[in-house]
């Protein structure tokens, strides 16, 4: 159970030890986290600014303070190399909900079933609309309804009713009208991100694909199951690495696949039908 679930129990981890870390510093005094997943200074030295924040506070005219700047551009780097939606899937509280809302779908096999139809391109309309509506408003626009910035707001400033809000309607939203509707779909900060690490190095790989047995357990897991195809099936000569800006970088098809068929692997070193020891 527990290698059919590692990186899952990895994501939870790593997603509960950031959210402990701003909660335990705004309530308790702590020095490790200041601040939200906005902007924020971890053990008192080293700042992380959501570049997407910066972009939107950029277009405001707001000025930008030179640490500020220097946050942006740490977080811009790590994520363009390790894959931009990793924030989504392992950082992003809002994840939690969502994943919440597709596991509940898969219970009660309600997987392929939906109610509305959203063309994925809306996401990054919102992302140009909020750019233009910052530069035209001189506010930081989205901020002001991203649910990732409300529930953050929740566990550092105990301002539960609009975090608690924006999670019910966001589970809602997924479990009754679209798996993965709000993240990939709606949201603008996945887009961002999305797009920033488009030529990451570090990517799933169906490294063993000649060993799948099409029993279809990764697409039942998989978020954004649509990009498993092209590698899994050669579609167009398509080569083993999953390179679609919508992969999460999540671990889910490694670990459900009882072939061991993927795995995560450096740009460059994955070869097709590779077998392990």
């Amino acid at each position: 159970m527990l290698e059919k679930k590692k990186y899952l129990l990895l994501r939870r981890i790593c997603q509960g030890l950031i959210l402990l870390a701003f909660t335990l510093s705004a309530w308790l005094g702590t020095s490790i986290a200041q601040g939200t997943l906005a902007s924020s200074v971890w053990f008192g030295a080293v700042p992380l600014s959501d570049p997407f924040v910066l972009l939107q506070s950029l277009a405001a005219g707001h000025p930008l303070a030179g640490s500020a700047l220097w946050g942006g551009l740490i977080i811009l780097v790590f994520y363009a190399l390790v894959g931009g939606r990793v924030f989504c899937g392992w950082v992003c509280p809002i994840n939690l909900v969502t994943d919440a809302a597709q596991g509940l779908r898969r219970a009660l096999g309600w997987r392929k079933a939906r109610v509305l139809r959203i063309d994925k391109r809306l996401r990054y309309a919102i992302l140009v609309l909020g750019v233009l509506g910052s530069a035209i408003s001189g506010l930081v626009l989205w901020e002001l309804v991203n649910p990732i910035n409300l529930v953050m707001r929740s566990l550092v400033f105990g301002l539960w009713l609009g975090g608690l809000t924006a999670a019910i309607g966001i589970f809602l939203f997924d479990f009754l009208l679209l798996s993965n509707g709000w993240c990939g779909h709606v949201c603008p900060v996945g887009a961002f991100y999305g797009t920033l690490g488009r030529y990451s190095i570090v990517q799933v790989a169906a490294v063993r694909r000649d060993d799948c047995n099409d029993c279809g357990d990764c697409f039942t897991y998989c978020p954004e199951p649509q990009v498993i195809s092209p590698a899994l099936r050669a579609i167009g000569g398509h080569g083993v690495q999953i390179d679609e800006i919508d992969c999460l970088r999540c671990g889910r098809c490694i670990d459900v696949c009882e072939q061991q068929v993927f795995e995560f692997s450096v740009v460059g070193l994955a070869k097709s039908g590779a077998r392990g020891p």
